[in-house]
């Protein structure tokens, strides 16, 4: 295979890359060794930053979050609830930084207005009573993942190449360049070669890895963060705890539900990333200084992804580490036409596409400019199912007798897996239970696949996607990632729920879900 640009990651850093690529007549290929944004991007609390949370530690990464924040309201607009944030101190916060957090916000032009704490209270009635300070901000909630697959679809239709589950296994260098990229199929164990002008390396917390195969060292510091997601939304806007960054200090409003975290935990290895019960326990202990509720909430899954943090922190304390993006050109280690692009925010993915694109199409002597900044990003039909309610909506307005729900916790019948399988099938993909998935609600609901998992695995056998032993192997990748979710969370009605779902999984049907030792 033979392409200008080969794109290593298909997170949202990789797809902004491609379409900014592709629009500027670029040829590209975008290579990602699972699915979309199965990486960070796939596991960050959807928040699209102000920049007011970056005011005391970093004036640069604030402002740039404010300025890419207001550009994606205008050019995504389908991809983002405008909720608006409100920051909020309690009792026992530091009063010092919170009479300083307006001066800082106007340092880097971040629009702030002071709220009365009764009027605070009117706006969200969950807020604590003791709440002793309240800033309204213009934070919003993103869909990471309609982003992404918006991105891959105008790519794609300007004629980049997604490959799925394939993953690079090494390099073939030659006079300080890359000739070829090893190629692999993870689904069917083919190997193959891609030449290419340029290789972009935007794989996040795997870079460094990546880099390694090119003979080249990157430092790369790895953040887990874990995160809660409630059985339904416990507020209208984004809530943030009023002081400098730390653990559980963030609510995100997301469609239906809410979402709360994070944490921030140096780790060594990122290939099973996994939240655990004392987190839980102390997000939960966090939150509810700030939403009281919180501690009586019901929670459906709990979540953790890496961050990529480039630099270093001599106290261990990750938080003092940057969150600006890195884009390194390699040249001074030996290497004319590889690239790499990390850390970085879900906000300013568009801006780190552009710089990517810039350097690369120096390379190649293309002249043409970003398009991204000014052209609108397009809907893209089979995009649209990863919002919550839409299923529901559309189908209760009208439908065909014969348009039966798959998944009834969150209402999602069998017109929108048909339109997402033809989807898959338009970018070259097979569909099964997890890119299903991916692409809509399925799975998501309080029963976390526990019946709709049985009825999608036989709707693909009948409509012939799946053979053989396929559903059993799709089945059990579907259902372990939605455990890994509820394990943390094994009290009340998720244990219920649990219980529920290996009665009919491995006492009804047979089946081994649960056999792997670190579950």
């Amino acid at each position: 295979m033979q392409t200008e640009v080969l794109i290593i990651g298909g997170g949202i850093t990789g797809a902004g890359i491609a379409r900014d690529l592709a629009l500027r007549g670029v040829n590209c290929v975008l290579a990602e060794k699972l699915d979309i944004n199965a990486g960070a991007s796939g596991a960050n609390h959807g928040l699209l930053h102000s920049g007011a949370r970056y005011v005391s530690s970093d004036l640069a990464l604030a402002k740039e979050c404010w300025e890419e924040a207001s550009l994606l309201k205008r050019m995504a607009p389908q991809c983002i609830d405008n909720t608006g944030g409100l920051f909020v101190a309690v009792v026992g916060d530091d009063e010092k930084y919170v009479a300083d957090f307006p001066h800082l916000c106007a340092q880097s032009h971040i629009p702030v207005r002071e709220v009365d704490l009764k009027d605070a209270h009117e706006m969200e009635p969950a807020l604590s009573d003791q709440i002793i300070a309240v800033y309204q901000v213009e934070d919003a909630a993103i869909d990471p993942f309609k982003l992404s697959m918006e991105n891959i679809f105008q790519a794609c239709e300007f004629g980049c190449n997604m490959l799925r589950h394939t993953e690079v296994i090494g390099f073939v260098k030659d006079n300080r360049r890359i000739q070829a990229t090893r190629m692999r199929n993870s689904l069917t164990g083919k190997t193959f070669l891609i030449e290419a002008e340029q290789i972009v390396n935007a794989t996040g917390a795997w870079a460094g890895l990546v880099s390694g195969l090119a003979g080249i060292d990157i430092h790369i510091l790895f953040s887990k963060g874990s995160l809660l997601v409630t059985h339904s939304r416990i507020t209208k806007q984004v809530v943030n705890r009023l002081r400098p960054s730390s653990n559980a200090d963030i609510l995100v409003p997301g469609g239906t539900v809410s979402i709360l975290g994070t944490t921030s935990i140096r780790i060594d290895a990122i290939e099973d990333i996994r939240p655990t019960v004392q987190e839980m326990d102390m997000i939960v202990g966090e939150g509810a200084k700030m939403l009281p509720v919180l501690e009586k909430t019901r929670y459906i899954r709990a979540y953790a992804g890496v961050r990529p943090l480039v630099g270093s922190s001599s106290d261990g304390n990750d938080r003092g580490v940057s969150r600006a993006f890195a884009l390194i050109n390699h040249e001074g280690q030996g290497l004319n036409n590889f690239v790499t692009i990390t850390g970085g925010k879900l906000t300013t993915y568009r801006l780190m596409a552009e710089k990517t694109a810039d350097l690369v199409c120096r390379r190649l002597n293309v002249t043409s400019p970003c398009r991204t900044i000014a052209d609108p990003l397009p809907s893209a039909q089979a995009a649209q199912w990863t919002e919550p309610g839409l299923a529901p909506r559309l189908w209760l307005k009208h439908h065909e007798p014969e348009d039966v729900l798959i998944c009834e916790c969150e209402m999602v019948p069998k017109s929108t897996v048909d339109c997402i399988i033809d989807s898959i099938h338009q970018q070259n993909g097979q569909p099964d239970l997890k890119a299903i998935g991916v692409r809509s609600r399925i799975g998501k609901g309080a029963c976390q696949g526990t019946i709709c998992g049985i009825r999608l695995l036989a709707y693909l056998y009948h409509k012939g996607e799946l053979n053989t032993d396929q559903g059993l192997k799709s089945l059990r990748e579907f259902l372990r990632e939605r455990w890994r979710g509820v394990r943390p969370l094994l009290w009340d009605m998720p244990l219920i729920q649990a219980e529920m779902q290996e009665a009919l999984y491995c006492g009804l049907f047979g089946l081994e879900l649960y056999n792997d030792s670190n579950e």
